[in-house]
C-alpha cells in the first residue's frame, strides 16, 4: 500500500512541481473515511523517506474530487469513483487506486440502554425518511426481542458536506427501500427530510454523542475511536452482523471476480453469511 505514495512522488517530480528531491512535497485532500489510516501511512512513509513531505487534508470526498479537477492537489481521496462529468472536468487521464475497504456504521446514543441494537436496511431507511420516529416503535422492537427500548425520539444525523461516506451509506438503503430511493436517493450530498447535520465523520459523531436518541452514519474507525456504540445490521443472507475488519473482508470476497475487469466496484449488500452490508472501497485518485 506504500507503493502509490512513492509513485506519486515520481509523478510530481516529472511534472516539475518540485525543485529538488530535498524539497519534494505532495499535497492530497479528500475523504474523511480513510483519514486515520492515511495519516498513519504518511508518518511511516516519511520516517523511511524524510526527503518527501506529504500533506493529506481530510475535507470530504467532494472536496478531494474538486481539488483534482481544479488541479490544486496532487492526489485525492474519495470513497466514490469520479463520474463521467467529473472525469471530463479533470481534463487529463485519471487513475483510481483502491487502497483499503471500510464500513459505515449506525452509531447511536441511548442513555441507560444495555445491550446492542439490531437494525435492518428497511428500518434504517424508514428512520431517515421520517417514517419511524421513536426508539420504542413496534418495528424496531420486533427484531430486538427483550430489549428495553426507551420512549425516546430518534434524531437522524447526516453529513452536511459532500461526502463519500454519504455516498456509501445512501447506496445501501436505496437497495432496501423504494421510498428511500424515490425521496432521498443515493449520492455524495442529498436532501434529508428530517434530522440534524454535522460536517465530516467527526462532526456527525459529535452530534450523535451530544444528542440523546440520535442515530448517525459514521466510518467505523471514528465510532471505535470515540467508543460510541453502533448497531448490528442484517445482511443479504439474513444474519445480523457487526462491522469489523473480518466482516468487511467477507464483503470484499463477493467482488473478487468483478475486480478482474475493473477496480471500481461496489461492496454494499454483498452476499455471504459474515458479510457486513454497508461496506465500500475507498480510493486514491491521481
Amino acid at each position: 500500500m506504500m507503493t502509490w505514495l512513492r509513485q506519486a512522488a515520481v509523478v510530481v517530480l516529472s511534472l516539475g512541481t518540485a525543485v529538488a528531491v530535498a524539497e519534494t512535497r505532495i499535497n492530497g485532500a479528500g475523504a474523511t473515511f480513510p483519514n486515520p489510516i492515511y495519516q498513519r501511512w504518511v508518518v511511516d512513509y516519511q520516517k523511511a523517506h524524510p526527503d518527501v513531505k506529504i500533506d493529506y487534508q481530510s475535507i470530504g470526498s467532494g472536496g478531494g474530487i474538486k481539488g483534482i479537477s481544479d488541479k490544486t492537489i496532487d492526489f485525492a481521496g474519495s470513497d466514490t469513483p469520479m463520474n463521467k462529468k467529473e472525469l471530463q472536468a479533470a481534463g487529463a487521464p485519471v487513475v483510481h487506486i483502491p487502497t483499503v475497504a471500510g464500513s459505515v456504521v449506525m452509531a447511536y446514543n441511548l442513555p441507560g440502554f444495555q445491550g446492542e441494537i439490531r437494525l435492518t436496511g428497511q428500518l434504517i431507511a424508514d428512520i431517515y425518511v421520517g417514517r419511524i420516529a421513536k426508539w420504542n416503535d413496534a418495528k424496531i422492537g420486533a427484531i430486538n426481542a427483550g430489549a428495553n427500548l426507551p420512549d425516546l425520539g430518534i434524531t437522524p444525523v447526516w453529513r452536511t458536506d459532500g461526502s463519500g461516506t454519504s455516498f456509501v451509506f445512501t447506496n445501501y438503503p436505496v437497495t432496501q427501500s423504494d421510498e428511500f430511493a424515490g425521496s432521498i436517493g443515493a449520492g455524495k450530498q442529498v436532501k434529508w427530510p428530517v434530522g440534524q447535520g454535522g460536517k465530516g465523520n467527526d462532526g456527525v459523531t459529535a452530534v450523535v454523542q451530544s444528542t440523546p436518541g440520535a442515530m448517525g452514519y459514521v466510518e467505523m474507525n471514528f465510532a471505535t475511536a470515540t467508543k460510541i456504540p453502533f448497531a448490528l445490521v442484517r445482511n443479504r443472507d439474513g444474519r445480523f452482523v457487526k462491522a469489523s475488519a473480518d466482516t468487511v473482508a467477507a464483503a470484499g470476497e463477493g467482488v473478487l471476480e468483478q475486480m478482474k475487469q475493473t477496480l471500481a466496484v461496489d461492496l454494499w449488500n454483498q452476499p455471504g453469511e459474515n458479510a457486513y452490508p454497508i461496506a465500500a472501497f475507498t480510493y486514491v485518485i491521481v
